[in-house]
């Protein structure tokens, strides 16, 4: 999965949902969609080294494309599914318990494509917004805190290989900053996967 990763400084103020997956230095992670999954919307996430991080299953027959996001003990952290109805994409994480915490809305560029996500951080109750850009048809983004300037991580998505071209399925190399959650930024790149194959 190794490749050169960008360096992402540590960023100023904690940017995260999950305190447990919060990088202490730059991690990079890979999302690969599952080639033979039954609701062909499932992930796997894991570390650099190999090791798994996240689970991620794609609910059979969703409008929504609803999945299931849990860490590797099972713990289910939360659901990321499209809202419909919105004059821009917009898609939601849901705690267990239904409730939105984080919103992903796109919106258009003369350029490329943005997007941003909106949570409210649970240790200060402050409004986070990530500003994602990129262009949705190419193969790069990065996602900057609106409000520090700084940039949290970077997503690479690697084209024109074989589960690519044979099974259409895409695979992302992600640079996470010290002091980001990683299971946040998992998320965002689903989105920006989503995004991407409507």
């Amino acid at each position: 999965m190794s490749s050169s990763p960008l360096y992402l400084h540590p960023v100023s103020q904690p940017v995260a949902l999950f305190e447990q997956f919060i990088a202490t230095q730059p991690q990079t992670i890979g999302l690969k969609e599952k080639i033979f999954s039954l609701s062909g919307d499932s992930f796997e996430i894991k570390l650099d080294s190999g090791a798994p991080l996240l689970k991620v299953n794609g609910a059979f027959f969703s409008l929504s494309g609803r999945k299931r996001v849990e860490d590797m003990h099972g713990n289910h952290l939360y659901d990321l599914r499209k809202e419909h109805m919105h004059l821009h994409t917009t898609y939601v994480m849901e705690d267990p318990d239904g409730n939105k915490i984080c919103e992903v809305k796109s919106s258009y560029k003369l350029i490329g494509s943005k997007a941003t996500a909106t949570y409210t951080d649970p240790r200060d109750g402050r409004t986070v917004s990530l500003i994602m850009q990129g262009n949705w048809m190419d193969h790069l983004a990065k996602i900057v805190n609106e409000e520090t300037g700084e940039p949290v991580a970077s997503i690479l998505r690697k084209r024109f290989t074989a589960r690519h071209i044979f099974f259409g399925q895409d695979t992302y190399v992600v640079t996470v900053a010290p002091g980001v959650d990683i299971s946040l930024i998992a998320g965002l790149c689903i989105c920006f996967d989503e995004k991407n194959n409507d």
